[in-house]
């Protein structure tokens, strides 16, 4: 199944605006694009906020069944005295596909400004990522670009 054909339509990169810029990839870079300022606006709102706005925005999962964000991070009740763990899957077992791939590779900073964001919303302290074994460029550039997010007081306790 694919995309209607739509010729009046303009192509708008939102997941692959950076996908091949080199300097991206860097956690100066990252903030010279924007970066972490959906996170500081996140943190000014309350979880609940941050969930209503992900549900009335009609965010879905990238993964082949499309389910809506906000109904899946509604399902966590922060506060609830329970511990709570937010899990990133970037195993990209559906063939054909490489999205989950690019990102880490090309913006590795945008799947960590979007787990902190997952991360509060849920009323999570810790983020799993799983990195299919095989990537290991991606891992890399997530590895570098989490050293960078912890050493800048981004992620971690004090952040």
């Amino acid at each position: 199944m694919g995309y209607p054909h739509a010729p009046h339509a303009r192509e708008t990169l939102l997941l692959s605006k950076y996908f091949g810029d080199r300097e991206a990839v860097s956690l100066d870079g990252w903030k010279k694009r924007g970066g972490y300022t959906a996170l500081r606006k996140a943190l000014a709102m309350e979880p609940t906020e941050i969930v209503n706005v992900v549900k009335e925005s009609g965010l879905r999962g990238r993964g082949g069944a499309g389910f809506p964000t906000g109904v899946k991070w509604s399902f966590m009740k922060p506060g609830d005295g329970k511990p709570h763990y937010l899990c990133c899957n970037a195993d990209e077992s559906e063939p054909g596909t490489f999205k989950d791939r690019e990102i880490m590779r090309w913006t590795p900073h945008a799947l960590i400004e979007g787990c902190a964001i997952g991360a509060y919303a849920i009323g999570a302290e810790t983020c799993y990522i799983y990195i299919r074994g095989e990537f290991t460029e991606p891992l890399v550039r997530m590895e570098a670009a989490l050293v960078e997010a912890y050493a800048a007081g981004i992620l971690g306790k004090n952040a």
